[in-house]
């Protein structure tokens, strides 16, 4: 017998967002600021619904991720959506030969329907607090365009980020680095904006050798940030070499972004290949998931840092005592946000901050932030309904 959180259909989109005055860099693979040309990216969004009439919504993923979910939406249908730790169980053993990205939108639309039928939001059922979440802006890459294009114009925009109120400011570097140009506008930004502001580098694994790591390396100890993050071309995966930086260089190492799970954040953390442990509850399982890595984390008395903006991320937050900044991007003085506008109560934008750059959890029952789904249909170029 169906009761009303029996899942009954499924529903997945891919639509299309675009991006003014952005474009790609040297090998097509980072978003950077290209004045006059327009980036369209696809997005995708899931809608699971049950029995009762409980609809559970996120806007995560990718197109592997979704064709993931497609090879188990026959598995959801009938299952009560409040199991979720039986359903995150299920899903993981049976993606056991994948990324298990799938399973994140999920669980994140499961929680979703959970917080619609207990009509709370989703950290209120965890027990968290709704208090001010600290940001830190997150640019895009540095280009060639006349955006971010040199240290000066990173450390002005540091400056601008600082003067609105944000505590921290992330400075994702050029592709196809310079060692010397990476090391100036290291110095750069701190000497712009003074020892008050915590500031944070990630390459995004562009670094060819470890020598070109460590070079950089050093110039962030020079100037006290606050983390260094996957900065050689390894992938982020190796938790070897990444000990053996971090043997070298006094600034603590922010590493687990491409490695997936539990296990192999745990695995990472005990054999010393990183200070702050990276937690994406839209590619590490979902809520369920990232709840898991975060007290792992605590347990062996690190820090769990939300990857990117979201309002899963914000109700993670607001749950756990071991985080301290929320990724607000992706940012530029000259270009939208990466988040663009997807929802109607909601954003991630650059200027969505408090005046002490806080941005706050939302208050509606379940994720609290309503898709736009008339935008989303508008713009949507392929999807699949399983019933």
């Amino acid at each position: 017998m169906r009761s009303d959180t029996t899942i009954t259909r499924v529903e997945t989109f891919e639509f299309i967002v675009q991006l003014k005055e952005m474009g790609t860099d040297y090998n097509g693979f980072n978003f950077v600021y290209c004045p006059g040309e327009t980036l369209e990216l696809k997005r995708h969004a899931l809608a699971i619904t049950t029995h009762g009439g409980l609809r559970g919504e996120c806007i995560a993923g990718s197109a592997s991720s979704y064709a993931q979910i497609v090879g188990f939406t026959h598995y959801l249908l009938g299952k009560d959506a409040l199991q979720r730790e039986k359903i995150y169980n299920d899903v993981k053993r049976a993606l056991r030969q994948s990324d298990r990205t799938g399973l994140g939108p999920v669980d994140i639309a499961l929680w979703d329907i959970a917080g619609k039928y207990y009509d709370t939001p989703i950290y209120k059922l965890l027990g968290g607090t709704d208090k001010p979440l600290p940001c830190y802006a997150s640019t895009y890459h540095g280009d060639r365009n006349g955006g971010l294009d040199s240290p000066e114009a990173f450390a002005d925009f540091a400056v601008q980020c600082r003067d609105m109120g944000y505590p921290a400011f992330k400075c994702h570097p050029w592709g196809d680095p310079i060692t010397k140009q990476e090391i100036e506008n290291v110095l750069a930004i701190r000497k712009a904006v003074g020892d008050d502001m915590d500031l944070m580098l990630d390459p995004a694994c562009e670094y060819e050798t470890f020598g070109q790591a460590l070079k950089v390396g050093r110039a962030v100890d020079e100037a006290s940030y606050f983390w260094y993050e996957d900065p050689y071309k390894d992938g982020g995966v190796s938790a070897f070499a990444h000990r053996k930086l971090r043997e070298t260089l006094k600034t603590p190492l922010l590493m687990t972004e491409h490695i997936r799970g539990l296990e192999e954040h745990v695995d990472f953390i005990v054999n010393g290949g990183t200070d702050f442990v990276r937690v994406d509850a839209y590619i590490d399982g979902g809520l369920t998931g990232a709840l898991k890595i975060a007290h792992a984390a605590e347990g062996f008395g690190l820090d769990g840092e939300t990857h990117g903006p979201g309002p899963v991320h914000r109700h993670l937050m607001a749950s756990i005592r071991n985080t301290n900044y929320y990724e607000l991007g992706l940012v530029h003085p000259k270009a939208p946000a990466h988040s663009g506008d997807i929802y109607l109560d909601y954003s991630d934008n650059l200027d969505s901050v408090d005046e002490n750059g806080c941005v706050y959890v939302p208050q509606g029952p379940g994720l609290g932030a309503q898709i736009n789904w008339d935008f989303v249909k508008k713009n949507q170029v392929d999807g699949a309904v399983f019933d």
